[in-house]
């Protein structure tokens, strides 16, 4: 146990891991970033902002505080969460690597594991929320709250422990045949397990729409109404979207697997495949945008207030939450007119 506690902080590691499972070493002392992380940060950013708009958007409209939008919001945390352990991924990489020790190293790859699990178990947990409500008499029933917070609370607690699995000794630090070529200092068998997990995390999602579609579109689930079947769509293409973008890199995760040491080229171009899965943080508040009139409606008035704040012309009811969704226009009549009354509440609409 001492051992493996000095070599948490043992900088020679890092050197010895990379030497043993790269072709080359990227050891630099230009400490400048490239024009492709500095693009890759810019994406973060904007990843951030999106998914911050999506929190602002749930917290102020009444209408998004269901049991749906409030996973929803927790899926736009996860989203947020995952754009700004990229950033510092990509700042701690590259040159900047052999200036680590293995600890700040898994702590580096521990919360992009942790966002990524929970990313997969928001989804996950919108999969379960949505067969309860449709397959109870009730659309929400009186425990609603409870298996909101415990399902949250399991997306969380289940994430930050996969995360934090290699720190806990479940990594290759003093068996460097078991390593992995893309994750130097990740146990493969690690590896495999993480994908293996993912993976049959998304197939029960898919199983449990399949099921939940066929119940919507029984004659005895007309209660259900076209509102449900537009929602359902709309956290399906999420769920497409998650699974197109982070597809390549499952994939190259598999081969890094059962690759033998420096057999495969394809694995030290591994970071296009994980930066085109990011894409995938940025693309989730777009669909919640397209997708439902509401909550266009919600992101507007909330950047138009952004707007008169950074005008210096802060409003106060720019900072009141609404029991309604509102529009630009609305917004805009506020800055000439502050007193004017609400429009009337609306209903929530996915097209």
């Amino acid at each position: 146990m001492g051992n493996t506690f000095d070599s948490y902080f043992n900088k020679h590691k890092i050197v010895e891991h990379y030497n043993y499972t790269k072709d080359r070493l990227e050891k630099d002392d230009d400490p400048s970033l490239s024009s492709g992380s500095v693009a890759i940060i810019v994406l973060c950013c904007f990843i951030i902002l999106e998914n911050l708009l999506v929190l602002m958007s749930v917290w102020r409209n009444k209408k998004f505080h269901s049991a749906m939008f409030i996973f929803i919001g927790n899926l736009a945390f996860s989203d947020l969460l995952a754009g700004s352990a990229f950033i510092a991924n990509v700042v701690l990489s590259g040159p900047a690597t052999f200036h680590l020790t293995p600890l700040l190293w898994f702590v580096r790859e521990g919360t992009a594991f942790a966002t990524l699990a929970a990313s997969v178990f928001s989804l996950l947990a919108i999969a379960i929320e949505r067969h309860v409500a449709i397959t109870k008499v009730k659309v929400y029933s009186s425990d609603k709250n409870c298996r909101m917070v415990l399902l949250i609370g399991a997306c969380w607690v289940i994430s930050a422990a996969i995360g934090g699995l290699p720190i806990l000794g479940w990594n290759c630090i003093h068996d460097l045949d078991k390593c992995s070529t893309v994750l130097p200092f990740y146990s493969k068998h690690y590896v495999v397990f993480v994908v293996t997990i993912f993976t049959a995390i998304l197939f029960s999602i898919v199983v449990l729409y399949v099921r939940i579609y066929r119940i919507v579109r029984s004659s005895h689930a007309e209660m259900a109404g076209s509102q449900t079947i537009a929602l359902l769509r709309t956290v399906t293409f999420v769920l497409g979207a998650f699974i197109i973008c982070w597809l390549p890199a499952f994939i190259i995760l598999s081969i890094d697997a059962s690759c033998a040491r420096k057999s495969c080229p394809i694995l030290f171009q591994s970071k296009y495949f994980f930066a085109f899965a990011t894409l995938n943080s940025a693309i989730n508040p777009l669909i919640y945008t397209l997708r439902s009139k509401d909550m266009r409606k919600e992101f507007l008035r909330v950047l138009c207030c952004w707007g008169v704040m950074g005008q210096g012309k802060p409003s106060e009811r720019c900072m009141i939450p609404l029991r309604s969704s509102s529009s630009l226009e609305r917004c805009t009549q506020k800055q000439d007119n502050p007193t004017a009354p609400f429009m009337k509440k609306e209903h929530s609409t996915f097209v």
